[in-house]
């Protein structure tokens, strides 16, 4: 994996191309602040990677053992804290260039947490199609059949159920960085991306698509 940033969740809003005389919504992101907290290497730790802090908090908030941690790297306690690994013979980062290592054009892919919307039926959950409308059903939305009485005699693992959706671990693969402003220490990702308003998010450049 290569090198990304941590970021911050602000909000969508819209930019104009003059020259296409298109409108792009954009979701403005914050990753100001990305700091490197630890490098590790092969022989030391068994692994490459540089493990990366975002969003400064109280110092009384972290426990003395991660505090001793953020100290030692000569960094403020951070909320946000990833790992960014590296393949074999590459080298991790000493420091972290924050947001110069986006630059507006790339394709990016952005990871977070979507938003959690309780416990919905299969029609929502799943995009089931439900059963018949018509006068004198009493099956509209609901699941229908999901096992035999004959063999195999059992509900199958997997099967798509009603329950909880949402709030899980969601990557959104293939986003243009339309604008980076090094100035208000944000970025503008065409589209949207996983999660609600301040909710934290990595971005790592793109795998299945170059610039």
């Amino acid at each position: 994996m290569s090198l990304g940033l941590l970021g911050k969740k602000l909000g969508m809003t819209r930019l104009f191309d003059q020259q296409a005389g298109t409108m792009i919504p954009v979701t403005v992101i914050d990753v100001s602040g990305n700091t490197a907290l630890q490098v590790k290497t092969a022989e030391k730790d068994g692994y490459s990677a540089v493990q990366i802090g975002f969003d400064d908090q109280k110092e009384h908030r972290v426990s003395k053992p991660d505090l001793g941690r953020f100290k030692k790297a000569g960094s403020t306690p951070k909320r946000f804290i990833k790992e960014f690994r590296f393949g074999a013979g590459e080298a991790a980062p000493e420091t972290h260039p924050g947001i110069e290592l986006l630059s507006a054009g790339q394709w990016v892919d952005v990871i977070g947490t979507n938003k959690g919307k309780g416990f919905q039926g299969a029609v929502k959950r799943h995009g089931f199609g439900g059963l018949k409308m018509t006068h004198g059903s009493m099956m509209h939305r609901r699941t229908g059949a999901i096992g035999c009485r004959s063999t195999p005699g059992r509900v199958w693992k997997n099967q798509k159920m009603p329950g909880h959706m949402g709030d899980v671990k969601s990557t959104v693969q293939n986003l243009k960085v339309v604008a980076v402003r090094p100035e208000d220490g944000v970025i503008l990702v065409s589209g949207a991306v996983p999660g609600a308003k301040g909710g934290y998010v990595t971005i790592r450049p793109a795998k299945k698509k170059s610039a």
